[in-house]
This record gives structure tokens, C-alpha cells and sequence, in this order.
């Protein structure tokens, strides 16, 4: 029977201004790591005889969302990245974020990211996270197998 655990989840933001880790031991939240392709691959149109025709959409686009305890070292490297970064076109949307899992052989790419937008702050009862969200040009995965 097969394991799984964040322990062996590496996560990984390479860009102008920095290079860090986001995976385990990056204090990131129990919410962990989501990667959303933002469009479906087929659209299927049918005839008015009835025949199929499908179409291959060639957009790799989609989000990715970095949940982080707000006591994380983290955040304060991922708002200095996004100032940064907004200093300049010339900086904007040339991030790379890798995410593997060693014990199974996942890999996801995702090149051409920017940051959606910083979090939005909540300071309350219990601190939280901050949700960095990102918008990724191009994902690229290999699912490993146990």
C-alpha cells in the first residue's frame, strides 16, 4: 500500500530578486500547495448529422496558490519578490515555481508566473495564513507512480 506525506513535497520559486523554498519546512499551511490549470484541453462540437469533432485547446495556463502560516519566513521573502518586481515590466512574470514529490516521482514546471495579487491580510483570534496566488503561463507535470 502506498504513502503519502508533505514531508517529501519540495517546492521551489526562482525569480528576479530571489530564490526560495515553499515546500515542507517553508512553513507552509495544512492547505498546502494547489496547482489549477485554468482551461479544458477538449472542446467537443458536434455536427447536425450527429458527428464528433473535438478540438484540442493548446493553452497550459492556470493558477498556483502558496498557503503559508502567517508566521512563515516566507511571506516576508514573497513580498519582497512581488516589490520588486512591480518595480519594473522588465521583472514582471519571470518566475518558475517547480514542485516535486520525491517519494513517488512528481514534478510540475510552471514558467511565466506572476503574482496574481499579494494576500489579503487577516489579523484575528488565531494568526492564519496568507494565500499568495500566482498566475503560471505554462504547467508542465509528470505524475510518478508509487
Amino acid at each position: 500500500m502506498a504513502t503519502y506525506s508533505f514531508l517529501d513535497v519540495q517546492a521551489s520559486i526562482t525569480g528576479p530578486g530571489g530564490v526560495f523554498s515553499l515546500g515542507y519546512g517553508a512553513g507552509t499551511a495544512e492547505e498546502g500547495i494547489d496547482i489549477v490549470a485554468n482551461a479544458e484541453r477538449d472542446v467537443m462540437t458536434i455536427g447536425a448529422d450527429g458527428t464528433a469533432m473535438h478540438n484540442l485547446i493548446v493553452d497550459k495556463s492556470g493558477t498556483v496558490t502558496v498557503r503559508l502560516l502567517k508566521t512563515s519566513p516566507q511571506n516576508a521573502k514573497l513580498q519582497a519578490l512581488y516589490d520588486a518586481q512591480t518595480l519594473s515590466s522588465a521583472l514582471w512574470g519571470q518566475n518558475v515555481i517547480t514542485v516535486t514529490n520525491s517519494a513517488n516521482g512528481d514534478i510540475t514546471s510552471c514558467r511565466s508566473v506572476a503574482f496574481k495579487k499579494k494576500p489579503d491580510l487577516h489579523y484575528a483570534k488565531e494568526g492564519g495564513i496568507n494565500e499568495w496566488e500566482f498566475n503560471a503561463g505554462y504547467i508542465d507535470s509528470v505524475l510518478g507512480t508509487y
